[in-house]
């Protein structure tokens, strides 16, 4: 069981989620807190899994996949077997960034990375509808992203301490 976090590991936290590539040393000067300590909070909020992994992220519109697409998807069954198809086929597909099983009218919602309706077509056509047993989509294209965040910032009424 994850031990609960305090005021330093939330400062630690809202250090990393703002700049992953802070150095132990860098990290510890923004939390006033020795490196050693500091890097022993690190390697225990990573083990606890209250850090779950870094990345880069990349730039959608130098990649060729500038327009972010939402789908709705609803399944014609609903069985085990069609939840792990749809799960692996859309896991295999790149352009989809997130899959969501959600509650209500649809069964799932998909948001997509593609290159302008040509692409969005291409995407339809080569890859999502051949998955088996889609009975139903819905589409929105985005228009701007007004707040992208990855994660919650810890917070004393969240973070479990």
């Amino acid at each position: 069981m994850a031990k609960p976090i305090d005021a330093i590991d939330r400062k630690i936290l809202k250090a990393l989620l703002s700049d992953g590539r802070l150095t132990n040393q860098q990290l510890s000067e923004a939390v006033n807190l020795s490196p050693a300590p500091c890097w022993q909070r690190v390697k225990r909020l990573e083990r606890d899994g209250y850090i779950q992994g870094y990345m880069a992220l990349l730039d959608q519109e130098l990649l060729g996949a500038s327009e972010i697409v939402l789908l709705e998807v609803t399944l014609d069954r609903h069985d085990d077997d069609a939840v792990e198809n749809f799960g692996r086929a859309m896991a295999a597909m790149p352009e989809v960034l997130e899959v969501y099983l959600t509650t209500g009218e649809y069964d799932y919602f998909l948001k997509v990375a593609v290159n302008g309706t040509a692409g969005y077509e291409e995407f339809l056509r080569k890859r999502l509808f051949k998955v088996r047993g889609i009975r139903h989509s819905r589409t929105s294209f985005t228009l701007r992203c007004l707040k992208k965040a990855y994660s919650v910032p810890p917070d004393a009424e969240r973070s479990g301490g």
